[in-house]
Formats: structure tokens, sequence, C-alpha cells
């Protein structure tokens, strides 16, 4: 079958039917920028052409399973299963100034394996393919739609390491910046990785207006390969090189995550280690409150009073600091807790904690 997002497949299947052009663009048009469904799409078509396009074009390669709406605030969990049998979670975002962001996966579980992450407790089941990541944000869409809403924003959030799919990944990329399909612009999608250096800058080369954001937690190497165990392979000094390369490329640097735990990464030498790393960079760090998830985590979220001494200890030095507050706590859904967990179903119950990663270590 041809996706729905393979323009010129469609191309060619259109001129097999001698289909006027001009109809495809309709076609197009409706379904990708006016959120119709697939039968009402169709019917921008000649009579002649509805039942070959229905029977080889493939608009949904994923099922939607589950939606899980917030009751405290304007987060919706998606759970799609897709036809190999993998389910993988997709978070819609009604931010409260009316912007309405997505955040994708691009993996069915994650091989990155970070210690706070509940996705990282499942293992990687296979990388997504281009016409999975993007049926996320179809379907986001017509979901949206009788809200008045439609999929503004897109961050690589969800389940997986954006750059362990880096083909599809940049395929996904191109496809949702292409007139004939969403036309989103790249300013307004952000791919967050936990730090894969060459892959950041051939992303920045290709994509020179994507947004790319960093998920430092730690700027001790020690602590932060016992966080995010890939960072073994990809040493501070690699990151820094790659921070430097993609603000040369695209004129800023990437956003700084930090997922702040109590103890953990929270101290004062974090704050010296944050210092000395991204010493002369001009840097906007965005710290995390950490979100508890199910399993073997032993941590604790750092209490606001210090997530403020924090803050403004990095801005003494010079560096923009937000906060992220998550959305979608409540349905398992905010930063960190995507793990593939059905409506109504109890998560796995917590793990005995093993010996914490103290600020000592």
């Amino acid at each position: 079958m041809i996706s729905v997002h393979d323009h010129a497949g469609l191309n060619a299947l259109a001129r097999r039917c001698r289909v006027d052009p001009f109809l495809v663009r309709r076609f197009r048009t409706a379904f990708h920028k006016k959120q119709a469904s697939a039968a009402d799409a169709l019917k921008e078509l000649p009579a002649a052409a509805l039942a070959l396009f229905s029977r080889e074009v493939d608009f949904h390669p994923l099922t939607l399973a589950t939606r899980q709406d917030s009751q405290t605030d304007g987060a919706t969990k998606l759970l799609f299963r897709t036809r190999s049998g993998e389910l993988i979670e997709s978070v819609i975002l009604r931010i409260a100034s009316g912007r309405t962001s997505l955040c994708v996966s691009t993996q069915a579980g994650c091989a990155a394996a970070c210690a706070f992450c509940a996705t990282g407790t499942l293992g990687l089941s296979r990388n997504l393919g281009a016409a999975e990541i993007l049926d996320q944000v179809t379907q986001a869409n017509l979901l949206l739609q009788p809200e008045g809403r439609q999929v503004r924003n897109l961050v690589f959030m969800g389940m997986g390491e954006p750059f362990h799919n880096e083909a599809e990944l940049f395929r996904t990329l191109d496809l949702l910046a292409a007139p004939e399909g969403l036309h989103i612009d790249p300013r307004r999608m952000l791919v967050s990785t936990v730090g894969i250096p060459d892959a950041m800058v051939r992303a920045a080369k290709r994509f020179p207006r994507l947004r790319l954001a960093l998920s430092l937690h730690s700027a001790r190497p020690d602590v932060r390969e016992r966080l995010i165990p890939v960072a073994r392979r990809h040493p501070l000094g690699a990151l820094r090189e790659a921070l430097l390369q993609v603000a040369a490329l695209q004129g800023e640097l990437p956003m700084i995550e930090y997922l702040l735990l109590r103890e953990v990464n929270d101290t004062d030498a974090d704050v010296l280690a944050v210092g000395e790393f991204l010493r002369g960079m001009k840097a906007h760090l965005n710290l995390i409150p950490y979100n508890a998830i199910h399993g073997p985590a032993p941590f604790d979220a750092t209490p606001p009073t210090r997530r403020a001494e924090f803050a403004a200890a990095l801005r003494e030095r010079g560096f923009t600091v937000t906060t992220r507050y998550s959305l979608g706590a409540d349905i398992a859904a905010a930063c960190g807790q995507l793990a593939r967990v059905t409506a109504g179903q109890t998560p796995a119950p917590p793990q005995p904690r093993p010996a914490p990663i103290s600020a000592a270590a």
C-alpha cells in the first residue's frame, strides 16, 4: 500500500487512474490541513478513482486503543497499537495560552534505559516508521477537530530516543515540513535527545530551523553515566563540542533540559559543574521537576525551595532558567512517565528501591 504521506507515490497513483492533479491537491489539503477523515478526504476525488485510492492508500497504520483525559489539566494520553502489536503513546498538551502541542514517540520502547524514565524500563521493541510517527499527528488532529483545535507544535519527547531512529526521524521531519502535507514550520518542532553528538550535528546541518534540546540532567560524569547509561559512549566533552557546532550552524544553542532529583543532581557541586560545562555559552536551561514512576527508580523530587535556589544560582552565572510544569501527571502522561499503561489498568507496583545514587557518589 501507499502511505497517505508518500506524496510521490500518491502522484504516481493519480497518474495511473488519470486524476486531475488539482483534485489530488484538494484531497491532500482536506486530509492533512483541514483534519478531514479518510472517508471525507476521498470525496474530493472523482468517483472513478475512489475504489483504487481506498484500496491502495494506507491512511492509518496505527489503531487508537485507548484515550485518557486528565482531570486536572489539558493533557490527553493516546495509546496506539501498531499492526505488529506494539503499544506506543502520544500526549496532546492543551497549553493555557491556547497553543496545542503533541508529544510524539519515535520508538516502541527505548534502549537508552535512563534510570528515571518509565519508558527506559521497557527495553526496545523496534523503531517506528515515518508513517507511524506521522499517524500520531494525524489521529491527534482528528480528535482535536471537534474542539476547533489543531496541533501547532510538535515535541519529539515521547517513547524512544529520536536519534536512535535517525533515518525515519529525518524522513518524518521532511514530510512534516512539506507543503503538500502538514506544512509545519521546523521552528515549531523540537527534538529532545539524551545526547548523541554526531546525530545532533547532522540534524542541525539538514534542518537549520529545527529546534533541538539536550537532556543533560548532570554535568558530573559519574552521576550522568548512572542516570543515562548511553552517556558512557558519549562523554561530556563530545557533547560540549556538539553544542558549539549546533550553535554555529543554527545561530542558537539547543535548550538544556535538566531533571532535578533530590540530593542526586541538585547540590551546589552540580551548579558548579553545570556552570563549567556551559562556560562561555548563552544557554537556556529548562528545569524539570521529577514525576514519580512505577518501578525501581530510587529518586525523589527536589523540593520547591531547593529548586528555586538551584535556578537562582544558575541565573547568577548568566544563564536563562525556566521551569517546566508537566501536564498529565494524573494519567501517567507527564515527562518520564510513558510506559504503555492502558486506561483502567493498574500499573505494576513499585519494586524494592535499590541503593540511591547519592550526591557523594
